[in-house]
């Protein structure tokens, strides 16, 4: 996948996110958030020719990111969408966490695409 392919990726799941939590569908709309948070990682660490093959490089990318460009949100971001991973398979979340996921992992992603140029970016 190309870096702009990533950047619509991430958009296009945070959309379907926000359909499935709609539709009532927490585990599906938990999941599309960590979706549309790995591409927007994978954008980046790609254009930076950084390893993101892993959940492990992804993590180690998020936390070159943070400390490049000087938020520490996105270490707490990316913490919160691997939440909503794990949610997915164990469904432990409580209603005020989902909530807040809703409004953090969008924020997290967002920020992430911001850092790319705007040709690669949203």
């Amino acid at each position: 996948m190309l870096t702009h392919e990533h950047v619509q990726t991430a958009q296009e799941f945070l959309e379907k996110a926000e359909a499935e939590f709609e539709a009532g569908d927490i585990l599906q709309g938990s999941e599309k958030l960590w979706g549309a948070a790995t591409h927007a990682i994978m954008a980046n660490a790609q254009l930076r020719g950084w390893n993101f093959g892993s959940h492990r490089s992804m993590a180690q990318a998020v936390d070159r990111l943070a400390v490049e460009v000087g938020d520490e949100f996105l270490e707490s971001g990316f913490g919160v969408a691997e939440k909503c991973h794990a949610n997915y398979y164990h469904d432990f979340m409580e209603d005020y966490e989902l909530m807040r996921a809703r409004n953090i992992v969008p924020r997290f992603v967002n920020r992430l695409l911001a850092l790319l140029p705007s040709e690669n970016g949203a």
